[in-house]
């Protein structure tokens, strides 16, 4: 996972903030997060496995909810494919891939697992995961399929929220839970569910 950026935090004429130090309490809270769970995550347990003191995370967050949304932006954005190859065909195969491929990255599914079962219970935790990765994700996934109808891969009278929907529902296809191990599709499985994608694309006009 990328750092975040202790300047796009840090107010006019505050102490510099050790990035070094940052990127532990990062690494803490996300492995808090995959053990625990976000109910059952501390400040303290994230300062214990970080090893620095309670105040270097608050000089940063000022509580467990600032944190964690942090974080579910800094997964969000690895969650968000957009493939741009020039062929509507290996734009969904990298698109799957992609999806795929994240849903083979255990850490990330447990996170992300329990942060949507809490967003059922804490409503601004729900605005933040709908803002930060269902929004972009739905953008990236229509700016696909609006390419592929702008090079006259797909029909002009496409209905673009539904095929949005059809690229979405099949790409994430395979049910996955916290306890079940993933692993990236296989080759052939891989562009059997392409052609599927893209026959339902193709029925999918206004």
């Amino acid at each position: 996972m990328s750092r975040m950026s202790d300047s796009s935090r840090r107010p006019a004429g505050a102490a510099v903030l050790r990035q070094e130090v940052t990127g532990a309490i990062i690494e803490a809270a996300l492995a808090e997060l995959t053990d625990h769970g976000y109910a059952r995550m501390s400040m303290d347990a994230v300062a214990r496995r970080a090893g620095v003191g309670k105040a270097a995370i608050y000089r940063r967050w000022s509580s467990k909810e600032p944190l964690v949304l942090d974080l579910l932006t800094e997964l969000a954005d690895q969650a968000v494919p957009l493939p741009d190859t020039g062929t509507l065909y290996e734009d969904v195969a990298g698109f799957v891939r992609h999806t795929s491929a994240l849903r083979a990255d255990d850490r990330a599914m447990r996170i992300l697992t329990d942060l949507t079962a809490e967003a059922t219970r804490n409503p601004r935790l729900a605005t933040a995961m709908h803002t930060t990765a269902e929004l972009p994700r739905r953008a990236a996934a229509t700016e696909l399929l609006q390419r592929a109808v702008d090079r006259g891969e797909l029909p002009a009278d496409l209905d673009l929220d539904l095929a949005t929907d059809c690229l979405i529902g099949l790409a994430y296809l395979r049910p996955r839970t916290p306890w079940q191990p993933s692993e990236p599709l296989d080759p052939g499985v891989l562009a059997r569910l392409v052609e599927v994608i893209l026959a339902a694309l193709t029925a999918c006009r206004g």
